[in-house]
């Protein structure tokens, strides 16, 4: 179910003409979407630490492969090189890496879209608890709607094509915060 997803995900990122920028591996669904993209014609983007590259777990496949020192540089880099950021269903590093991201856009530091492709209802826990931050007044319901989630590949890249950035002039600090 998540590998036909991810493959799903990557012909539609092709038909919309949407380059992948990812961590560089190839295990995992990230390995089976950048695989997807390259079968489907279109451009994979790897951005890998040296520590993974000599556990050889990093995709020679790719349209570019890009070796950094460590995880700090790498997630700057994909950063950098991306225009929206996609979470597929994954572990701690996966979470840990969305939520960078989501805080960031929070910040101000990007005005990016911040997605959930959310299969088989995977993130509907997490989505929940977000949610329940907003009612307890730990995050205002602006920044919880940065975070936009579905299940079908396709209308998850119309959402973040379509994304508009909340408009806040400054951070504020939710009420229960202090």
């Amino acid at each position: 179910m998540y590998a036909e997803a991810a493959r799903a995900f990557g012909r539609a990122l092709v038909e919309a003409d949407l380059a992948l920028v990812y961590g560089g591996g190839k295990v995992g669904l990230m390995g089976v979407i950048a695989d997807s993209v390259m079968t489907a014609g279109g451009r994979a983007i790897g951005v890998i630490p040296e520590l993974l590259v000599n556990k050889e777990v990093g995709h020679n496949g790719l349209t570019e492969l890009h070796v950094v020192p460590d995880m700090h540089h790498r997630k700057k880099m994909m950063a950098d090189l991306s225009d929206a950021f996609v979470a597929m269903p994954g572990g701690a590093g996966t979470l840990e890496e969305l939520f960078e991201v989501f805080t960031w856009a929070q910040l101000g530091y990007h005005q990016k879209p911040v997605t959930l492709l959310n299969i088989d209802g995977f993130y509907d826990p997490l989505i929940k608890m977000l949610q329940h931050t907003v009612e307890e007044g730990f995050m205002r319901q602006t920044y919880f709607d940065i975070l936009q989630a579905d299940a079908d590949p396709a209308a998850l890249i119309g959402k973040l094509q379509r994304y508009e950035p909340p408009a806040t002039d400054k951070w504020t600090v939710a009420r229960n915060a202090v």
